[in-house]
């Protein structure tokens, strides 16, 4: 089935896998399981009947071929921006699992700065409701505190009972190491994790890019890496101090990465994920005033980038994640002071990983897997899929060295707003299978 943005899409989005399908050829990587293999995987009714040398003579199924291609277990995305309730116009749900089974992801995490923000029993249910029984998981992330104002805790144990997989004011800090203290003691009982956006408001107030050589060109105010740095310290202190789990939502500075390492040396519960765009791009790439690479955390330097390839190399930084953040057309053409911050990132990450990380010979496919198969689902106490017989099938399939040229024309999301448009990426995700469900990625 093939889908564009121009045709009518049955609810669901999705074809239902045949009572038999042969997957043939693929190279099967499993880096829990340490299997790596060219081998068949049997399906019956969406579950692994059999692994190994399959013929296909007899075979009454359907068959897809998947030479040169790897199959691994499902991706997971952990910092996704659905927009869904209160802003569908630049995401829905259901775009929102399209766009990520597109780009080879099987779940998502949604984040929870929605209108009304997911800090109640009602929207949890309201996201489970609206995501059921799509190919794609959709996890929600509750807000740290009401109304994601940093004042007064929500009801995290409610929350969590309902289904939030961690809690979050991503898009905003929580200023008060009081209040963050009191969450952390709070996501201990329930042994979840709390994911920080880290910035000092009072250092970044009317901010629009990273302050250094750029930005005084650019005649642009200035977002210090240091309004970073030190919320991380505080929260890693803090974390240490209740002895719960925090992670670092999209690092981006060589010290904030290095606070991380120290932190885990000691044997703090501390995690941390980073964005293509981060480990892709600097903060030269403003010098074009396209609003597409205006983001938070801003774009940094060469230095700073180089440190989180190297984080992600000795794993201090676990995982990998988009940061997938929809904005209208409209509002990204204002002025470069005025533009909403934020890319979106679900149907290019894998290319931009592929690219920047294997290609370049920063880590192999193995760890690169385990950086989106396995330890998100980890750090969320979520069970990783697994690629084994009688397992429901999760998995994700791509091409680790094809060529493709990123055309948003052919994106699933809503929204377009995309500093990569146009750029040549090496690695290409073909298809995803979950819940009974498979999709072939027409990126």
């Amino acid at each position: 089935m093939k889908l564009t943005k121009n045709v009518i899409i049955s609810r669901k989005g999705f074809q239902s896998i045949p009572e038999d399908l042969l997957l043939k050829n693929g190279r099967i990587m499993d880096p829990l399981q340490k299997m790596d293999q060219i081998a068949d995987i049997h399906l019956r009714a969406g579950r692994v009947k059999n692994i190994g040398k399959i013929p296909e003579d007899g075979f009454n199924g359907e068959i897809i071929d998947c030479k040169d291609k790897i199959i691994s277990p499902g991706w997971l995305d952990m910092h996704v921006h659905l927009r869904e309730p209160g802003f569908e116009g630049k995401e829905t749900i259901f775009s929102g699992v399209l766009a990520a089974a597109n780009g080879g992801f099987t779940s998502v995490c949604c984040m929870p700065n929605t209108s009304p923000p997911t800090d109640s029993q009602e929207i949890i249910q309201y996201i489970k409701d609206r995501s059921k029984n799509y190919l794609v998981n959709v996890y929600p992330v509750a807000a740290i505190t009401k109304k994601r104002e940093g004042k007064e805790l929500s009801e995290i144990l409610e929350l969590v009972e309902q289904g939030a997989v961690a809690v979050s004011d991503d898009g905003s800090p929580v200023m008060s190491a009081e209040i963050m203290r009191r969450c952390l003691e709070y996501s201990k009982m329930v042994d979840i994790p709390v994911i920080g956006h880290e910035e000092d408001l009072t250092m970044t107030e009317d901010g629009d890019m990273h302050e250094g050589f750029v930005s005084t060109c650019q005649g642009l105010h200035g977002m210090p890496p240091v309004a970073e740095e030190i919320m991380i310290a505080r929260d890693i202190m803090l974390a240490e101090y209740t002895d719960a789990r925090f992670h670092v939502a999209h690092i981006s500075t060589a010290r904030s990465v290095d606070l991380v390492r120290q932190g885990k040396s000691r044997g703090i519960q501390v995690t941390a994920e980073v964005t293509p765009h981060h480990f892709t791009l600097t903060d030269e790439a403003v010098l074009t005033f396209d609003t597409n690479t205006k983001m938070s955390p801003p774009l940094r330097t060469e230095a700073d980038r180089q440190a989180l390839c190297e984080g992600l190399k000795d794993g201090t930084i676990d995982i990998i994640v988009s940061d997938h953040a929809p904005h209208s057309s409209e509002e990204k053409e204002a002025e470069y002071i005025n533009a909403p911050f934020g890319i979106i990132g679900l149907e290019t990450t894998l290319g931009l990983s592929l690219s920047q990380l294997y290609h370049k010979k920063i880590m192999d496919l193995n760890f690169l897997i385990e950086k989106f198969a396995v330890r998100p689902y980890q750090i969320l106490n979520l069970i990783p899929p697994a690629i084994k017989k009688e397992e429901m099938a999760n998995l994700t399939i791509f091409d680790p060295d094809q060529e493709w040229k990123v055309d948003t024309s052919r994106f699933l999301s809503k929204s377009t707003n995309t500093p990569f448009s146009g750029w040549t990426v090496k690695g290409k995700p073909f298809a995803v299978i979950n819940n009974g469900y498979y999709f072939i990625s027409i990126l």
